[in-house]
C-alpha cells in the first residue's frame, strides 16, 4: 500500500516506510502497489491519476466537524483523532489548526519559512541571507541577517502561543521539528498525516 498526500507544491508519497516527493512538475512514476491519497490541488490529482488511474482518494471516508468554510483536506486529516490539542503543519505554507472537545473551532495560515526568505530579497537585495536555526530569539539583533530570522521566527511563533496557552501543541511537516523546540508541552509527528490515513483506511477496511 502506497500513502499520497498532495499538496500545493509537491506529491508526498509513503512507500514501505520510505518517503518521497516530487515536485508538481516532475515525471510520477508509475506503481504497482495499491495507492491511496489526499489532495488539495485538482490538476495534480488529475496527473497522479493520469499515470496512475486506479489511484484512490480517501476523501470521502473523512467526516470532520468543522465550521470554518474552505478547509483543506490535509488540514482536516492532521487534526482527525485530536480531541483537545493545537496541530501545526509546517510545509510550504505553516497552518495552525485548534481542537477543542474533539471540535474543529478555527485556524489560521502563516507563511512558510522560504516564503518568508524569498520575500525579503524582493524588497532589496541587501535583504538577501541565509536562515540562522540557532538564533537567540531573548536577544535583540545587531546585525540584518540575524534580524530578519528574529523577525521571522517571532512572527511565526507569537501567534501560535497565543492561540495554544496550555493547550498540547502537534507539530509536523519539513519544518515541524524545528518550531517545536520553542514550545513547551510540545510533541513532533513527522508522519501524522499518513499515519491518519492508515487509521482511516483500516476502519473501512476497504474503498469502493
Amino acid at each position: 500500500m502506497i500513502l499520497c498526500d498532495i499538496g500545493n507544491s509537491t506529491y508526498h508519497f509513503l512507500i514501505n516506510g520510505r518517503q518521497e516527493k516530487y515536485f508538481l512538475d516532475e515525471k510520477l512514476p508509475k506503481y504497482d502497489d495499491d495507492i491511496y491519497f489526499v489532495s488539495v490541488n485538482k490538476s495534480a490529482t488529475k496527473k497522479l491519476l493520469k499515470s496512475n488511474p486506479k489511484a484512490k482518494n480517501i476523501e470521502k471516508l473523512i467526516n470532520f466537524d468543522t465550521k470554518y468554510e474552505g478547509l483543506g483536506m490535509d488540514r482536516a486529516l492532521v487534526c482527525y483523532f485530536e480531541k483537545d490539542a493545537v496541530i501545526v503543519d509546517a510545509g510550504s505554507a505553516i497552518t495552525v489548526d485548534i481542537m477543542k472537545n474533539k471540535k474543529h473551532i478555527g485556524g489560521f495560515i502563516l507563511p512558510g519559512f522560504r516564503a518568508f526568505m524569498k520575500t525579503y530579497p524582493k524588497i532589496s537585495k541587501k535583504l538577501k541571507f541565509d536562515f540562522e536555526k540557532k538564533i537567540n530569539l531573548d536577544k535583540i539583533p545587531l546585525q540584518t541577517k540575524d534580524a530578519i530570522t528574529y523577525a521571522m521566527m517571532k512572527s511565526i511563533i507569537l501567534p501560535i502561543k497565543e492561540v495554544s496557552k496550555k493547550r498540547k501543541i502537534i507539530f509536523t511537516g519539513g519544518d515541524g521539528k524545528l518550531l517545536s523546540k520553542y514550545f513547551k508541552n510540545s510533541t513532533y509527528k513527522k508522519e501524522l498525516i499518513f499515519d491518519n490515513m492508515k487509521r482511516i483506511i483500516d476502519a473501512n477496511n476497504c474503498i469502493a
